[in-house]
Formats: C-alpha cells, structure tokens, sequence
C-alpha cells in the first residue's frame, strides 16, 4: 500500500477582481485559474454542501461574484470571502487542487445542476 499522496501546495495565488478568477501556481509549473462563480457554487461549507450528498444545495445568481478577500488558515487551507458575504467555506489544497483538475466536469456539473433546479446563473 502506497502513502497517501501530499496535498499540492501552490506557490504562488492571485486574484483577479476585474476577471472574477483566483490564479494557483505551482512548483511544478501547473497554473490553474479557477473563476470566483465556480469556487462559489462549489464552497465546500456546511452551508452548501449540507451534511450529507442529498442535502446539498444547487446555488444560482452567481455569474457575477466577486472575491474579496483571501485568509490563509494554517498551512492547510485557504478561507474565500466572496462579495455576496460568503465566507464559511474552507478550501483545502487537495480541494482547490481537484477543482482545478476537473474545472470543465465541474462546470458542466455546475450547469446541469442549475437546469435540473430550475435556477439561472444571473441573479
């Protein structure tokens, strides 16, 4: 059995207001943008993701959303305030790291789960 594999930690991370995009770099080259509406709909707190698959919540109105803010906690995560006021999600590396991974899967996700709620992504 293999050790479990570290999480990525990027080396550098940017925010573009005028892009509504948070910019991870890695050591290894990797640049993943990943834009604020994604990291939104896809916070990973209770608020959103509920307690359990089916009490997950499908988050529209969100086209716009900005970041206004970047808290590390710790050497583990990275706390977003985005401007609707949503700040209790804690973006863990392996998280952020999976979301820039699969970002086209989860935007078409994202998408596909907006239609089947009936929600849009204007506000």
């Amino acid at each position: 059995m293999s050790e479990a594999q570290a999480p990525r930690v990027p080396v550098d991370i940017a925010v573009s207001r005028a892009d509504h995009t948070l910019t991870l770099s890695y050591a290894d080259g990797t640049v993943h943008v990943l834009p604020a509406e994604l990291l939104r709909v896809y916070s990973p707190s209770a608020e959103v993701q509920g307690h359990s698959p089916d009490q997950r919540q499908v988050v529209g109105g969100r086209r716009h959303v900005g970041i206004m803010d970047l808290e590390p906690m710790g050497h583990y995560a990275l706390r977003i305030v985005f401007d609707d006021l949503h700040e209790s999600g804690i973006y863990r590396w392996d998280y952020l790291w999976d979301l820039g991974c699969h970002r086209e899967a989860y935007w078409e996700g994202y998408l596909a789960d907006l239609a089947k709620a009936g929600k849009r992504r204007d506000p």
